[in-house]
Order: C-alpha cells, then structure tokens, then sequence
C-alpha cells in the first residue's frame, strides 16, 4: 500500500500505483511555479496499471471553513491545467530524476481523470455550514473539464461509490 498525507486526510494506494504528491516536487516548486503569479498545481498525480492518470484535488472543510473567494471551479481548473503544464517540462528537465522519470510515465497515459476529494461537514451549523452544492459543482465542472475529463468526479470518504474507487482516502 502506498499512502500520501494532504492536509487531514491520508490516501492509500494499491502497490501497483505511482502516486506523488505533485506540489511537493522539486521541480514544480523551485521551478515550474515561480514563472509566474498564482501558479498552484493538484494535491496528488496517480498512475495507474492501466495508464490512466488521475489528478486529484483535496478539500477538507470539516474542522474550517473555506475563506477563499475565488470560485473552487476555478481553482480545480486551474490546478488541472497547471499540472499538465508542468509534467512536460518536468519530463523534460526535471533535476530529480524520480520526478523526471515518473513526468515522462505519467506522459504515456491513455486517459486522464480529474478527482476532487471533498469533505464537508455531515452536520450543517452557523460555524461549519456546508460551503459547497456538490451537484452544482459537478455540472460546472463537466462543462468546463470536458476537454480534459469529460467525466470528472467529486467524492468523500462517506460516499457509496466506493466500489468504483481505486484507493481509499481516511482521517490523518
């Protein structure tokens, strides 16, 4: 099993995966997001067996609330294209070799999917409401994605579609 920690919430992964932490790399810190202002890259980039490379973002507003103004369509959008951005540069002329050597893998991909890992409150309360309308946003999402993954996901640990998930997300 392989596990990566964002923020509150840990994924585990099967051993036949690659999964980074992409907004950890070296490249993409000490390079590719100083080119310009409010370059922000996906939590997490998975590979598959199957080659298919996932993108996933994480959102954990259980314990705070969301302060960002910017809408957090905008924000998956621009973490997605920033991402697949910066994996061919980094496939390229990435200095950390594992970082360089999974770019070029993660090039090789026969689809790309975009997950957005959401938890909100169960309970709706003046300090902790629930920030965002899940539905809305997959429809936004959709229309916006489509070139991408025409068939983005949003998921959270308490959801029944488990069994069409490839790696289980728990408490940190």
């Amino acid at each position: 099993m392989k596990s990566c920690v964002v923020d509150s919430l840990v994924f585990d992964f099967p051993d036949d995966w690659e999964v980074a932490k992409f907004d950890d790399w070296t490249f993409y810190r000490e390079h590719f997001s100083r080119m310009k202002d409010h370059i922000k890259a996906s939590d997490l980039i998975a590979l598959s067996p199957g080659k298919v490379l996932y993108l996933i973002e994480a959102k954990d507003y259980r314990a705070h609330s969301r302060i960002s103004t910017e809408p957090i369509h905008e924000v998956i959008l621009n973490k997605s294209l920033s991402t697949l951005a910066a994996l061919l540069p980094a496939a390229l002329n990435g200095n950390v070799l594992e970082e360089r050597e999974m770019a070029q893998r993660c090039l090789k991909a026969q689809k790309i999917r975009i997950v957005f890992h959401l938890e909100q409150p169960l309970k709706k309360s003046r300090l902790f409401p629930v920030v965002i309308d899940s539905a809305n946003l997959l429809g936004i999402l959709r229309k916006k994605l489509k070139p991408i993954d025409p068939h983005p996901k949003i998921q959270s640990m308490g959801d029944d579609c488990a069994h069409d998930r490839f790696w289980s997300v728990r408490n940190a």
